[in-house]
């Protein structure tokens, strides 16, 4: 590990570019938001130290692409044990940089560690394949063979299983890689780049730019032909430019974007099932998820019990500095975040709706207090845009199908929550949805062992599961004659 300016924090504080930690003379700071103070500060990339990383990463592609299934799977395995065993410094990372608490910063922890996990068990598993043409006048033989160097973009809503579920599919099959995380949470990336130094990877085949510059270093590097392929996850916005961009060169992509998820809650469903899982669907992360729950349709029925409910069950929340375990939610990861959410509501005040917080927030730092909003229409503010943060708006129904209609009703396509009165009818419905992922009569989907992505705007691709690794292979097929 390099010398960091503030060594309590156990993480690197430059550039990881081949066998060496870069220190630059520009500096970026990284901001604790519930405190507002500057916690540390990290190199600031350019132009030039992001095509180093490719050179890097191109270099160590010429091994590592050709090592053994069994060497790549032992590395993998052996930073899961050492992620495994160091989750608190992980978790405390996470809460420092981005704010959210430490229960859910370590749940984050866990999940990113099982990405080494999972892929480690995947990387001897590639499977080709071997069959005759139906003439009979072949042998056809597919095989897969690693991409090579793929450039990553993570987010800062989770700093750790964003890395780690782009890295470890990748390094698997045998590529290489250049990771730039948000300039907001670059420590956790930067640690878990030493992690996988002290797993045993080879110096090159990972590197680490930190950069204030995103656009022009993103640029630069994507247009470099020595690049095979991009894995983005963030806003539908930036994604979109960034398939422009890779477009230019048909550079294959993977995508990762926004979410609109809606949360049924249909006639007949236990009420008390419904807000365990919407305390998981909406709260997890502040509901700074692309995954969080972001509509809550809820038949006429249940909809006075429901709402209630989920008023008690945000007003027990504690709210408070995300290093202070009691505290239920931490802070947004910045000002300007918490000033969107607000500005969203203000917006819908306008609209007639009835707003609700039974929790007050800390005034200092990036703290937001927790909102049901009652008497939402659909196609209002609150159902158009993805609101990433602690606000629920309640949309009453009586016709089921008016409710998977609206639930349907948006450009994006990631996950549904469907809570039903038994699994039967809840996979009924889920078949209806028109998103990648629905959970049933639960507030969670997310699983290295499952594909996670989505349909129409909400992205490209998959990623765990066993699919996560194709997207880092490509197949090739031989025709023989035996």
């Amino acid at each position: 590990m390099s010398t960091t300016d503030t060594p309590a924090l156990n993480a690197p504080t430059g550039l990881l570019i081949a066998d060496e930690w870069r220190q630059t003379s520009q500096r970026m700071p990284v901001t604790d938001p519930a405190s507002q103070q500057v916690i540390a500060e990290i190199s600031d990339a350019s132009v030039s130290d992001g095509l180093d990383a490719v050179s890097a990463a191109h270099d160590a592609f010429q091994t590592w692409g050709l090592s053994a299934p069994r060497v790549r799977a032992e590395i993998l395995r052996k930073a899961f044990e050492i992620m495994s065993s160091e989750l608190e410094i992980c978790a405390r990372l996470i809460t420092l940089e981005n704010g959210k608490a430490t229960r859910d910063a370590m749940g984050e922890a866990t999940y990113a560690a099982e990405f080494f996990r999972w892929f480690s068990e995947e990387a001897a598993r590639i499977e080709g394949g071997f069959r005759y043409s139906p003439a009979r006048d072949k042998t056809i033989i597919t095989d897969h063979r690693p991409i090579g160097v793929a450039y990553m973009i993570t987010p800062w809503n989770f700093p750790a299983a964003m890395a780690t579920r782009k890295l470890a599919p990748a390094l698997a099959a045998g590529c290489t890689a250049v990771l730039k995380p948000a300039g907001e949470t670059p420590l956790t990336a930067l640690w878990i780049g030493d992690v996988l130094r002290r797993a045993g990877l080879p110096d090159g085949v990972m590197n680490i730019i930190t950069t204030s510059t995103s656009g022009a270093v993103s640029s630069a590097i994507l247009a470099d032909p020595r690049v095979a392929t991009l894995s983005f996850t963030g806003s539908t916005y930036v994604g979109k430019m960034l398939l422009k961009q890779t477009a230019e060169r048909v550079l294959p992509s993977s995508m990762e974007l926004g979410g609109n998820a809606p949360f049924l809650v249909l006639e007949g469903a236990d009420v008390d099932t419904a807000i365990a899982g919407a305390m998981i669907a909406k709260m997890r992360n502040g509901g700074a998820a692309c995954t969080a729950a972001n509509r809550f349709y809820v038949h006429e029925s249940v909809a006075d019990s429901f709402t209630s409910k989920l008023e008690s069950a945000f007003a027990a929340l504690k709210i408070g500095p995300g290093v202070d375990a009691s505290n239920d939610l931490g802070a947004m990861v910045s000002v300007k975040e918490r000033d969107k959410i607000l500005e969203l509501l203000d917006e819908a005040a306008g609209e007639g709706v009835v707003i609700s917080a039974s929790s007050v927030a800390p005034t200092d730092g990036a703290f937001i207090a927790p909102y049901v909003v009652r008497g939402v229409e659909h196609g209002s503010s609150l159902t158009r845009n993805e609101i990433f943060g602690p606000v629920a708006p309640i949309v009453t129904f009586s016709d089921q199908a008016d409710a998977i209609r609206m639930a349907n009703d948006t450009e994006y396509g990631l996950i549904s929550y469907v809570f039903a009165k038994d699994a039967g009818e809840g996979i009924k419905v889920a078949r209806q949805m028109e998103s990648g992922m629905v959970a049933i009569n639960r507030g969670l989907a997310s699983d290295p062992a499952a594909p996670f992505g989505g349909m129409k705007e909400s992205g490209l691709g998959r990623e765990g599961g066993f699919a996560g690794i194709h997207e880092f292979l490509e197949t090739q097929y031989f025709a023989v004659d035996l």
